[in-house]
């Protein structure tokens, strides 16, 4: 959303605020729901920090201005309707008044909750291969080059798939984890992402979707 955008919001129908859902950027969890008015907004978007208007004290309100907890906003869009905004953020820590690290307490976690240590592991793969410990057998490996990663690669593909016919499932979801550890430092050592796989195999899903029966 741009600040062009604020006046084509339907401002009437809450008489002058909207409800807005915060939601992690990155896990999906919803964090909170707070109302923005016209000057919220237009202060969230300039400053890129969650702000709302506070309805108890009748003034704005920046998330975290007194604890430290901040939002930072990652995206923010209206509904169809104009008349609910979503923003996704990235919190500076607790995001509840309770310490809670959202608003909903014992919500589910979604499924990309979970998936989202995949992305933790990239960022942890990466300050071991810039910190370069001596006890960190990430960097060891890095420093051995390409060639010794992709073939740790191929090594850990076949206790995949030797454990896909010969082991139980706990074995098998180990041996996975192992590959997929390689697959990422493999794919750091390129200069490349998780993100950029998964974009490749979204982008053949959808062109085999538009492509007309055979």
């Amino acid at each position: 959303m741009t600040p062009a955008e604020i006046d084509g919001l339907d401002w009437a129908k809450g008489g002058g605020l909207l409800p807005a859902i915060v939601q992690h950027a990155d896990t999906g969890t919803v964090l909170m729901l707070g109302y923005m008015n016209r000057e919220a907004l237009a202060e969230t978007l300039a400053c890129g920090q969650v702000t709302f208007f506070s309805r108890s004290r009748g003034r704005l309100w920046r998330k975290g201005e007194t604890s430290g907890n901040t939002i930072a906003v990652a995206a923010l869009t209206a509904d169809c309707d104009r008349d609910t905004l979503l923003v996704l953020g990235r919190p500076a820590g607790p995001v509840c008044h309770t310490g809670a690290a959202d608003c909903f307490h014992g919500q589910p976690p979604p499924l990309a909750t979970r998936l989202e240590f995949l992305h933790r592991l990239e960022t942890v793969i990466a300050e071991r291969i810039a910190a370069a410990p001596e006890s960190s057998y990430t960097a060891k490996l890095h420093a051995k080059g390409p060639s010794r990663m992709a073939q740790k690669v191929g090594e850990e593909g076949l206790e995949v798939a030797l454990a896909a016919v010969g082991a139980d499932d706990r074995q098998l979801v180990g041996e996975s984890a192992d590959l997929l550890y390689h697959l990422l430092l493999l794919l750091r050592s390129r200069g490349l992402s998780l993100a950029e796989v998964v974009e490749e195999l979204r982008a053949r899903h959808h062109a085999r979707e538009r492509a007309p029966d055979s």
